[in-house]
This record gives C-alpha cells, structure tokens and sequence, in this order.
C-alpha cells in the first residue's frame, strides 16, 4: 500500500522516500512520509479522539469486492500465483484472497543470522515478482503469532486492536479519514479517493521492543501519487525519529521499498533496499527485529538487512498501516490497498 530484479541496499546518503521527524504526540500516535519526490516537513496533525495520526507520515481504497463468503479465523500460506499482473493493467473489481484457515506451523529452522555488524553495501535477494503465499514465519520458524488482526470480521477496523487516524494527510495534503477504511471479506480496504481522502491506522497490539511482523498486502493498479506503507513506529516519541518502512511503494509502482531510519536528518541517516514486486498481486512482507539487527522479507525471501548496532531503533515500536498522497499537481485516479492479515511473532 513485475520484473525480477536484484534488490540493493542503498546505504547512508541514499535518497528516501519516507521522511523522518519528530514522533506524534499522544497514545497511539504514528505514521510515515513515504515519497520518490524527497522529504517534506509535516506539522503534527489535529485528532478528534478517534486515533492520533503520524508527525510525518501522510495517509492512503474503496473496496469493490462482490460478496463472499467469510474466511476462518486464521489463515493459511496462499497457493502461488500463476502469473504475475502487469503493474500498469486498468484497476479491476478486488477479488477476495483464497480461505484462509489456520497457519500451518512449518518445521523449526532458524532465521537467518545477520552477517557481521557493518551495513553491506549489497545484500539482498531478488524478490519474486508472483505473490506464491510463502511466509517468512513459516520458512524460517517463527512459531506462534502472538497478535495481530485476521479482519474476520465486517465493518469498521476493530477499535480494541487499531486506532484510525482523524487528521490532515502526509505534509497537510488531504486529510485521513476513518471513513476510508472497511473490512469485509476477510480483508480491510483503505481508498484514497481523486481529492486525496485516504486512511490509515496504528495497532494497539504488540507494542514492543524487538519481534517479528508480517502483513499480507496488495493493492490495485494504483496512481503513482499513492503510497502504500507497511511501517513500525515508535510507541513513545523518538529522539532519534526511529523508523521501520519494511514495505513502501512510491511514484514508481513496479517496485516496493524497505527503509530503517536511525536518525534524525533524512536521506543521510538511513538504509534501504528496492526491489520489483507486482502489488496488484497478493504478497507477504516481512520484518525481524533482533538485537542482532533488521532483516526485511517479500514471500520469505530476503531483500534487506543492517547489523550496525547503531541503526539499532532505541525503544518500543508499533505497526501501522497507511495508504499515503503524494500530489504532483497533476490528475489523482482513486486508489486502493487491501490488507489480509497482520501477524506478530515473539
């Protein structure tokens, strides 16, 4: 919220496409700058009590789905895909993802150790460009899912877990709305209408130092001035404006992005990778936060790591999940991104 290619990490210096600013105030508060046209400063923008929005981050899809039958509970990894879908085919009604039933528990095998303590200067795998359902819990052995939201339910986003973002969008473009959001099908659509009226939300669950997080995502052929964000942010205010975007896409929608941010200053104090994925196809993103450092997954595969301790975030972190408007002055076409799951490991 394609082509195979070798994904890269670009080390300090590289441009961003997510800013990074002083954490929101309030309980609950998060959010990300995500942008391929550079950092932009953002005011911390007003809440109803509904939820408290990101200081930086900036919102996201109306969901069109004919009605299904809802999914169990749980759900399972997907069978793969048998073609990947061009990143730039015409919008098409959201299909529901196949029934989910419970996560089958995959056998023990250690994740994947970090490789020494400096950034590499290119370490990732090329992502699959067919979301083919693999998760990185199951690959590598996660074990249980501590927390998260199946979405098996119908409605508003469940209050008990997420707090819905009521506030002006990403640097005071828009605004982000709790009526962007639904959940039917087993699957919670955030829109991003043509005036920049989109959403976004931060988990109540799972605030915690250090975990595992995977999400299943895909939107639809989307307009480049949407942003679809999959990020971890700070549960209490960051002097060091901490910031996990393990999954963002851009103005160039063939690929998605991975940012750890480890301090304040922008471009110059983050790491990241890029690598092609079709997001009109179902895909499983992925983080693993451990004393040892950052690892970021697409469908199980590595696409990023940093072992510096010093890019180490200093306290809890939270999910979040936003559709964000990027303008460019030009004509928005509505947009949309659906999330399936959101699970949390130990």
């Amino acid at each position: 919220m394609f082509n195979k290619k070798l994904a890269t990490v670009i080390t300090v210096g590289a441009l961003s496409l997510t800013g990074c600013s002083l954490a929101p105030t309030g309980v609950g508060a998060t959010g990300s700058d995500a942008s391929s046209e550079g950092l932009s400063a953002q005011a911390a923008p007003a809440t109803t009590g509904k939820a408290t929005a990101p200081a930086l981050k900036a919102a996201p899809k109306p969901s069109t789905k004919a009605p299904a039958a809802k999914a169990p509970a749980v759900k399972p990894e997907l069978a793969p895909a048998s073609a990947p879908k061009p990143a730039v085919a015409p919008a098409a009604a959201p299909q529901p993802p196949a029934p989910k039933p419970a996560a089958k528990p995959a056998p023990a095998k250690a994740p994947v150790a970090p490789q020494g303590n400096a950034v590499p200067a290119a370490n990732v795998a090329a992502a699959p460009a067919a979301g083919n359902g693999k998760q990185a819990a199951t690959t590598l052995g996660w074990g249980p899912v501590v927390a998260g939201d199946e979405f098996s339910y119908t409605g508003a986003p469940d209050s008990a877990k997420w707090g819905v973002y009521d506030s002006a969008g990403h640097a005071g473009n828009g605004i982000r709305s709790p009526k962007a959001w639904s959940v039917a099908n087993g699957v919670a659509t955030v829109t991003g209408d043509s005036a920049g009226t989109t959403g976004g939300m931060s988990a109540k669950f799972a605030r915690q130092k250090y975990g595992r997080w995977e999400t299943r995502m895909k939107t639809n052929a989307r307009d480049p001035q949407y942003h679809p964000v999959l990020i971890l942010w700070p549960t209490k205010p960051s002097s060091t404006c901490d910031e996990i975007d393990y999954a963002e896409g851009a103005g160039n929608t063939s690929k998605i992005k991975f940012f750890l941010h480890y301090e304040c200053g922008g471009s110059n104090f983050q790491t990241q990778s890029s690598y092609a994925v079709d997001t009109t196809q179902w895909h499983n993103y992925a983080v693993e936060w451990t004393p040892a450092g950052i690892t970021g997954y697409v469908d199980g595969v590595k696409t990023f790591t940093d072992t510096n301790p010093a890019h180490q975030p200093s306290g809890a972190m939270q999910q979040t999940l936003q559709l964000d408007w990027f303008p460019n002055g030009g004509a928005t076409a509505p947009s949309q991104m659906q999330v399936d799951w959101v699970r949390v490991y130990k």
